[in-house]
């Protein structure tokens, strides 16, 4: 019988990594709507997005770094495994992540001129677009199964994941993220009542969220021969099912939402449709971290290891999950009021 310790760890894991898709998610997915920003309000479109995710994206990278952690202490030889073969696309990605950040914060905060307040724009737009796909086809070839236990030839570091299935789920990967950011946006124009520009990040999140079924059902097609263990997972496990009925349902919930215009419920519905993706891939995938001989079990650190990670991972959340919560409320807070105080009261 394994330990509590792992299933607490293992849980950890794919719970942080679950947070980090559904707010670091979404402030990729912002980026591409900077790009795409159009009309009328394009700028305000913009303005919006910014004030968004200033305050809280550099603490949103905290849940990738603690999923980083929790892998490197607890499943170390799956770890050295991802880090060696896949270096190539993680340093990629980590280049994306980097140059996404400074390029936002020279926009913001930057002296320069508007010309180059645009161009830092423009690079911030550009990396929140490609480092989602990166992302993807990390995911990709992890669930693919194809990642070589001893790479030593220049192929065994580019095939893993120079495949169709890992770029398939690289676009995914985007398309789930500019959904996520969509109708999130909704909720934030919503709240500083603009009701405008909440349209237009209504109909974004619907040709997001109807490109995401589509792009859903190319992946799996692809998982067929790319990915045969997700597929079987996803079709011939009956643990998957309820899973695939409850993503249908919180995806056309969140249809009927933004179609009614009611963002707070699609918000919701939203981000419970992404979390069963999310976990039906891990489900279907289990018990393996990378097939065909590495799980959750045979990968895992010693039992003392596991305990005091566990333990570490409790107390951390202890200070963690308030702090970041009330890190929401705070600068939230602070936006809705900056915008009540600008917003001249109407006309008699």
């Amino acid at each position: 019988m394994m330990p509590f310790a792992l299933w607490f760890v293992a849980g950890v894991l794919i719970v942080a990594l679950t947070i980090y898709v559904l707010t670091g998610g979404a402030d990729y997915g912002g980026g591409v709507w900077d790009l795409c920003a159009a009309g009328p309000r394009a700028q305000a479109q913009r303005d919006l997005i910014a004030h968004a995710i200033g305050p809280v994206w550099e603490a949103d990278h905290v849940w990738l770094i603690l999923v980083v952690v929790i892998l490197f202490d607890g499943f170390p030889p799956a770890f050295a495994r991802i880090m060696t073969a896949m270096h190539v696309p993680i340093t990629l990605m980590l280049i994306g992540v980097v140059l996404r950040g400074s390029a936002f914060s020279f926009r913001s905060y930057g002296l320069g001129q508007d010309r180059a307040r645009r161009e830092w724009g423009r690079v911030f737009s550009i990396a929140s677009l490609i480092t989602p796909i990166l992302l993807g086809i990390i995911i990709g070839a992890i669930a693919s199964g194809r990642i070589p236990a001893n790479p030593h030839v220049l192929r065994d570091f580019v095939t893993p994941w120079l495949t169709p299935f890992c770029f398939g789920v690289g676009v995914f990967t985007l398309a789930i993220f500019a959904y996520l950011a969509a109708t999130y946006a909704t909720v934030e124009a919503g709240a500083v009542g603009d009701p405008a520009l909440a349209d237009d990040f209504r109909r974004r999140a619907i040709g997001a969220a109807l490109a995401v079924g589509v792009i859903a059902g190319v992946v799996l097609t692809l998982s067929i021969h790319g990915a045969p263990l997700i597929w079987n997972g996803l079709t011939h496990r009956g643990w998957t099912w309820p899973i695939f009925w409850l993503t249908t349902i919180f995806a056309l919930a969140a249809l009927w939402a933004l179609w009614t215009r009611r963002f707070a419920l699609a918000r919701i519905c939203a981000a419970g449709q992404v979390a069963l993706i999310l976990w039906g891939w891990a489900l279907a995938q289990f018990p393996y971290l990378l097939e065909p001989d590495l799980t959750i079990f045979n990968a895992a650190a010693p039992v003392r290891t596991l305990d005091i990670l566990a333990l570490a991972l409790a107390a951390g959340a202890l200070l963690l999950l308030p702090s970041y919560r009330y890190l929401l409320i705070v600068f939230k807070r602070d936006r809705r009021a900056a915008v009540a105080v600008a917003t001249p009261p109407p006309r008699d």
